[in-house]
């Protein structure tokens, strides 16, 4: 990047050579570090407002540096009069808080920004925007708290000049860079208290009771949830299914005496052909207003001829207080995001590694979910517990 162009040039600068994704290294331009941005973008999870207090707290305490919270992901870069300074005051007091103070979207691709003009919709690229405005606003670096799309989009604002570093985020846990993403511990508690308070209600009726958890592409949360609340058969993206499998496992209970049953099931499994047969002979294609734990409930109860009950625990998963687990994550990388950026470590995120917080590359960070293993440690020993994963 040549002082001038569009970047971050400041008045007595020195260029040191970082290590990226590509074989030659990039050189990067440092400053000395004054003003840094934060946002977060994407869907929410407990454990955004730990990061971002531990970043205003690290950042004034530690190294004297201004913090600026960037409101609603990206767009408060597109529009920087949402923007404004943090304090220790605004921060006091929001460790339990779930969500996120500075608000967030999912749908603020500033490469690809859909803008209603005219009844119309239009798809522009603020790309270059944004960055000249972090820069007019005098930012030093750029935080970005987010998912596999939102580091991607940090990544490539990195490769435009935006001096950015990243803090993963997902409940679904399958960012590939990191062992654990804070969110995803304070899911499982949600989805666990669900199914222990689902056996009492299935075991009185004798029913089938389905509990539909989060996880797009990954099952961590409806193993994890599905071993620590007892389940009795777990259906993830990872593991294809078939209703006449798990319709058997069901029956067999039956005829042990046990009249209930309780599936834990990810929102991303692989639908089966028969069902997506159906849906298409009824419907014409999948219908999206219908959950999958509906569509996989009312061909279960068809099957098993049982009686079938889906509950579908959505958002509340994303809501409410962070665990003590995830405060503590959260508070990690918000200090070590605060230190990566005093070394100059852009284009760069924290991640958990065994029990040390490091700093790896974005881009060797995004593209790659983190999936279940089949055959690894958690499945197997799920399978030795009597957990059926509806395999033929």
């Amino acid at each position: 990047m040549q002082a001038g162009s569009v970047g971050f040039p400041a008045p007595d600068v020195k260029f040191s050579v970082l290590e990226s994704n590509s074989r030659s290294a990039k050189k990067c331009i440092m400053s000395e570090i004054r003003k840094i941005g934060i946002c977060t973008g994407g869907g929410d999870c407990p454990g955004l407002n730990a990061v971002i207090r531990a970043v205003v707290k690290t950042a004034i305490l530690k190294y004297r540096f201004e913090v600026i919270g960037i409101h609603d992901g990206f767009d408060g870069l597109i529009w920087p009069e949402k923007s404004h300074s943090l304090t220790l005051e605004d921060v006091s007091g929001i460790l339990p808080r779930g969500g996120t103070i500075l608000g967030t979207t999912n749908r603020g691709n500033p490469f690809a920004y859909c803008v209603n003009d005219c009844e119309q919709e239009k798809v522009h690229d603020y790309s270059d925007k944004v960055v000249q405005n972090a820069r007019t606003m005098g930012l030093d670096a750029l935080i970005v708290v987010g998912g596999d799309g939102t580091q991607k989009i940090g990544l490539e604002l990195g490769q435009k000049g935006l001096p950015v570093v990243g803090v993963p985020k997902t409940i679904d846990n399958d960012l590939s860079a990191t062992d654990v993403t804070f969110g995803f511990d304070s899911a499982i508690h949600v989805a666990t208290d669900a199914i222990d308070r689902i056996h009492t209600t299935a075991e009185a009726h004798h029913r089938v009771m389905i509990v539909e958890v989060m996880g797009r592409d990954a099952g961590w949360i409806a193993l994890h949830a599905g071993i620590a609340g007892g389940a009795h058969v777990v259906l993830i993206p990872e593991i294809p299914f078939t209703i006449a499998s798990v319709c058997s496992f069901i029956n067999q209970r039956h005829i042990f005496g046990k009249k209930f049953t309780i599936i834990s099931l990810a929102e991303g499994v692989k639908i089966p052909d028969e069902i997506r047969r159906d849906c298409i002979q009824r419907y014409g294609s999948i219908p999206k207003e219908i959950s999958v734990g509906s569509l996989i409930g009312e061909a279960i109860g068809q099957c098993a001829r049982k009686e079938v009950r889906v509950t579908v625990l959505g958002h509340t998963q994303r809501g409410g207080s962070p665990s003590p687990a995830d405060r503590i994550l959260s508070t990690r990388f918000g200090v070590a995001v605060v230190d990566l950026i005093a070394q100059h470590g852009f284009l760069k995120m924290v991640a958990l590694r065994g029990d040390k917080v490091v700093f790896v590359d974005i881009a060797d960070a995004i593209g790659k979910a983190k999936a279940v293993d089949p055959q690894g440690e958690l499945v197997n020993a799920a399978r030795a517990i009597g957990i059926h994963f509806g395999e033929e």
